[in-house]
């Protein structure tokens, strides 16, 4: 087994990310065909070595510590550097590919996952894609289960966000700034418009997507969370959004970017308004991003060129 020269084995960086993914040594253990007392063994001459707690053991499994965490993105990076190197100088075919990516509800970041997945030249993969809130989008990065956040800034939401990436080791990378528009259906009477205001809305009911139990203003994935409505529908997934748009004649509010593929029922209006969206991605600030995901951003960069969006960075 290639040893590092911390003395570290490739294997146990594997097993590390195996019991990470599992959340249970036993489970990776089962997973890889390992003898339960073996791999626990194998994760205590880990942290042994590292000189760290990277592991949380209970009764129901285990958890990442903080330096936990932030050990298993780098295992990740060791270990697809050492694959990349055995295909390219050994001729070893391609291994299993991973990704995880969390994101507000956006048709532009589905888009670009399906053609990153069309991409990938290997026989094995295991990616995820959550259309998550807000809330929960920051903490599948900050504990490494989406190795990817995407979600959106603005200036009353700002300082809020940023307060709480700081203090989760996490930063924002701008992609692009969006006027807001409405989403609607093809059917509702403003769809014929070529603009919308505040007051056009104020007889529609106002979709807005629920962010459970952290449902601040401030996490909110609609701008103008704090504006009243008379008529207001919470719900928590994009298919039961278009459905209420399409029979209620409802709206929410949102960048502008739509798929006429995946969402060809629903048209987007430009709100007048005075306000930008600012979105990007969120990933760790102290751990570089793997092939994998830095693959993905290319291809949500092209998604949104195609719209004729102009790129931040």
């Amino acid at each position: 087994m290639p040893q590092l020269a911390s003395g570290l084995t490739l294997q146990q960086l594997r097993y590390f990310i195996d019991v990470a993914a599992e959340g249970s040594i036993s489970a990776a253990a089962e997973l890889l065909y390992v003898a339960q007392p073996t791999m626990s063994a194998a994760m205590k001459d880990l942290e042994a070595r590292v000189g760290r707690a990277l592991l949380v053991r209970s009764a129901r499994g285990v958890t990442l510590t903080a330096d936990g965490a932030e050990f298993l993105g780098y295992a990740r990076q060791v270990v697809e550097q050492f694959a990349l190197l055995e295909q390219r100088y050994l001729g070893r075919p391609p291994t299993r590919r991973l990704l995880g990516v969390s994101t507000q509800h956006y048709s532009f970041a589905v888009d670009a996952f399906v053609r990153m997945v069309k991409a990938t030249e290997v026989a094995e993969y295991e990616f995820s894609l959550r259309e998550s809130r807000t809330w929960d989008i920051i903490e599948d990065v900050r504990t490494l289960r989406s190795e990817i956040g995407i979600l959106y800034r603005n200036d009353f939401n700002r300082k809020v966000i940023d307060k709480l990436l700081r203090e989760s080791g996490l930063a924002f990378t701008p992609l692009f700034l969006a006027d807001p528009h409405i989403f609607i259906s093809r059917n509702n009477p403003l769809a014929a418009r070529e603009r919308a205001t505040l007051a056009d809305l104020a007889g529609m009911p106002r979709l807005t997507f629920d962010q459970g139990a952290n449902n601040s203003f401030y996490f909110a994935e609609e701008i103008l969370s704090t504006l009243s409505s008379k008529q207001e529908i919470r719900v928590s997934d994009r298919a039961t959004i278009f459905n209420l748009m399409i029979g209620l004649h409802g709206y929410t509010i949102s960048t502008g970017i739509i798929s006429g593929q995946l969402d060809p029922e629903i048209v987007a209006i430009p709100l007048d308004i005075d306000e930008r969206i600012e979105i990007g991605w969120i990933g760790h600030a102290a751990i570089p991003l793997t092939d994998q995901a830095r693959h993905y951003l290319r291809e949500l960069r092209a998604v949104v060129a195609e719209f004729g969006v102009a790129l931040l960075d």
